[in-house]
């Protein structure tokens, strides 16, 4: 009798996780761009160039990630949206290259309230002469609370996707105080 009870409470125990953790699903590069609104500083004259090193895709037996295509866009989108520089262009054709290098991407296993961490080095190089004119480590964090959604998943996903925005927001903000 009492092995059927464990059986059954660790059935139910299972099911209850598989319920609540979900599937993982990439985050989503629309969640991650920033609005006209999100950025005051100066607007530069100059095209940029975007590169994204250090994110991952996000398997179906993973926890949800950032792809770099899908952080890149989210990027290139924020700069258009904000105006921060006259136009994004690809490859080496503009007066600037961004490189961003996601560092860091820690994530909660489990839980109630998902608190994502990420760390991301953000470099603007100046093209003709090669001269990097902004490095820095960018920090940012993003708190889901349980209230927020009824899956796991859904929760880390929109934990990752708030992560990454406050990160591309603090790095064009700091351009943004640039004299280019």
């Amino acid at each position: 009798m009492r092995r059927v009870m464990r059986a059954s409470f660790a059935l139910g125990l299972a099911a209850l996780f598989a319920l609540l953790g979900g599937c993982a699903t990439p985050a989503d590069r629309q969640a991650m761009t920033l609005d006209k609104v999100s950025l005051a500083g100066k607007q530069h004259a100059s095209a940029v160039a975007v590169t994204v090193r250090g994110g991952a895709e996000t398997a179906i037996n993973s926890s949800s990630n950032i792809s770099d295509a899908d952080l890149k866009a989210a990027i290139e989108a924020s700069i258009r949206e904000t105006r921060l520089f006259r136009e994004v262009v690809q490859g080496r054709s503009g007066q600037y290259e961004l490189a961003v290098n996601v560092i860091q991407l820690s994530k909660p296993t489990f839980g109630f309230s998902f608190t994502v961490d990420m760390e991301a080095g953000w470099t603007l190089t100046r093209v003709g002469d090669g001269q990097v004119v902004f490095r820095k480590a960018i920090p940012s964090s993003h708190t889901v609370p349980a209230s927020a959604a009824f899956a796991g998943a859904t929760r880390l996903r929109l934990a990752v996707e708030g992560a990454a925005k406050a990160n591309i927001l603090q790095g064009l903000t700091e351009i943004g105080k640039l004299d280019l």
